[in-house]
């Protein structure tokens, strides 16, 4: 495998999997190049009349669409760690005596553990998408077949519309459709809310397929998913838990320690003219986050002010505001609980969005650039401002990427995080994983100071006399250290195990296995 020097410093292949690959050149300096990927062009006469494009199960489903080896199957996750397609899919493959797939989620979770058999036996040959806990390990220890590729949401979207990933099969899991494959998440027993990550998967996949526990008469209304794109719908007792659709990253903090960041990071939107009347924000699904929206209904019911709108997935506390009327508009990526849902199906003003719409970097232009502020989480950040999310300070690839990239062209963006974690300083020399250029990220918030990139001169100017504890992000490296001492660097082998890809399709980081 042949690496060389991106614009970043990072030492990156050139080739993985049997595709050359681009490396990153920084912020703003890759222009691709050609046209949109395009799908074949269907023929009405090959499908029903009548409209009735169900089959029996989705084993058939999966035979009639040409399921064979070294096809890329893709899903999506709005049912997070309540997704019951996932693992049938590929059980089916097994039966069948498939090999070789390229498995191509929005994310994984938890719940599918039970894939690491697949792995193991050739039927998956690697995954191109986020992966938590056991399957982030398996590919962290060297042990998946292929290399795996982790993308960003809008990445994700880019790397279809682009033609970069050609999507054989697509399984879309639906609360809601009709025979024809029209769907939607809104309503039925597995209500999940969104369906924006099947969207280019719907629009670009050879053939899709349908699956739902909820089938109604034409037509499905509303229609996030048109049945235009989709060749055969399934019906099945089951296909989520609505349940499951919250986690623990997607709650509220408890911890004194987070919440007093999540105080300060408010705070510091607040004396530096962040937070005003029609502002928007974003926070992501960590629970310091979480916390900070909270903090921030607070000064504006102080204030009298509300947000034009809040981006990003929603829960209980955005929809709380948004009825307040604190919030105008939720513009919704995804939905992270229940409350969430209900209010998708309600709320004229929760509107769904796509990652089309919110992040794809090759369009003409997206919602990323329009938030005011955006508070987001990180594993690490080094002295330049770099982050890494995807990896821990061990090496082990724990998290996925989700909108995190998208996220960092937002006008303002904080990352409220603890100067060190069981003992070990969060602010390094050198990430062990670039996710994220320092150029994008203004501001570092820690229990004991925060730091301004230098680059934001106006906004160090405006917390100067705030009162606010400011510090250079070099006292915080050094405060950490005198703490909890300097962290070795950790020892990682040569194989790379996994790319980062930056929003624009090329290669801004590598990982190596643990050794």
């Amino acid at each position: 495998m042949k690496l060389v020097k991106n614009a970043i410093g990072r030492l990156v292949p050139t080739e993985i999997n049997g595709e050359k690959q681009i490396p990153y050149q920084g912020v703003d300096k890759y222009k691709a190049k050609g046209v949109k990927y395009a799908v074949k062009i269907p023929s009405n006469s090959d499908f029903p009349r009548d409209g009735n494009k169900t089959v029996a199960n989705l084993k058939d489903a999966l035979i009639k669409s040409g399921l064979k080896d070294g096809m890329t199957i893709s899903t999506h996750h709005h049912f997070r760690n309540g997704d019951l397609i996932a693992n049938q899919i590929f059980d089916i493959a097994k039966e069948l005596g498939v090999k070789n797939l390229r498995w191509y989620p929005s994310a994984s979770f938890p719940c599918h553990e039970h894939l690491i058999q697949y792995l193991e036996d050739g039927t998956i040959n690697r995954i191109e998408g986020s992966m938590n806990g056991a399957l982030g390990r398996f590919c962290s220890l060297g042990e998946m077949k292929g290399t795996a590729v982790l993308r960003s949401h809008g990445g994700r979207y880019q790397a279809v519309q682009d033609g970069e990933v050609k999507i054989d099969i697509a399984v879309i899991g639906a609360a809601c459709a009709d025979p024809f494959g029209n769907a939607n998440g809104l309503y039925g027993q597995s209500a999940s809310g969104l369906l924006g990550f099947a969207l280019a998967d719907s629009e670009y996949a050879d053939k899709v397929i349908v699956v739902t526990d909820n089938m109604v008469k034409f037509p499905c209304i509303p229609w996030q998913i048109q049945g235009n794109h989709v060749d055969y719908t399934v019906e099945m007792d089951k296909v989520g838990i609505p349940e499951k659709i919250i986690s623990g990253t997607t709650k509220i903090t408890k911890s004194p320690d987070r919440l007093l960041l999540a105080e300060m990071t408010a705070e510091f939107c607040d004396v530096t003219g962040i937070i005003h009347d029609g502002f928007s924000f974003q926070t992501g699904a960590g629970g310091t986050s979480l916390s900070v929206s909270q903090y921030f209904a607070d000064i504006m019911r102080k204030r009298d002010i509300k947000a034009r709108f809040a981006r990003g997935g929603s829960n209980k506390y955005l929809v709380s505001m948004l009825e307040e009327g604190l919030i105008e508009y939720i513009l919704d990526g995804q939905t992270f609980d229940l409350e969430g849902v209900r209010s998708m199906a309600e709320n004229n003003n929760h509107v769904w969005s796509s990652p089309f719409t919110s992040y794809n970097y090759h369009s003409k232009g997206n919602f990323a650039g329009l938030v005011d502020v955006v508070i987001l989480g990180a594993t690490e950040v080094d002295v330049n401002f770099n982050a890494n999310v995807a990896t821990h300070s061990d090496g082990y690839l724990l998290h996925g990427i989700g909108g995190w990239q998208n996220c960092l062209f937002s006008k303002t963006v904080i990352l409220p995080i603890p100067l060190f974690r069981d003992r070990i300083p969060v602010i390094r020399d050198e990430v062990t994983t670039v996710c994220g250029p320092g150029e994008l990220i203004d501001v570092i918030v820690t229990e004991r100071g925060i730091a301004i990139n230098p680059l934001r001169t106006d906004l160090i100017e405006k917390a100067k006399d705030s009162g606010l504890l400011i510090k250079t992000i070099h006292e915080l490296k050094e405060e950490a250290e005198r703490i909890c001492g300097k962290p070795e660097k950790v020892e990682l082998g040569d194989e790379v195990v996994a790319v980062i890809k930056w929003v624009d399709g090329t290669v801004i980081d590598a990982v190596r296995r643990v050794i």
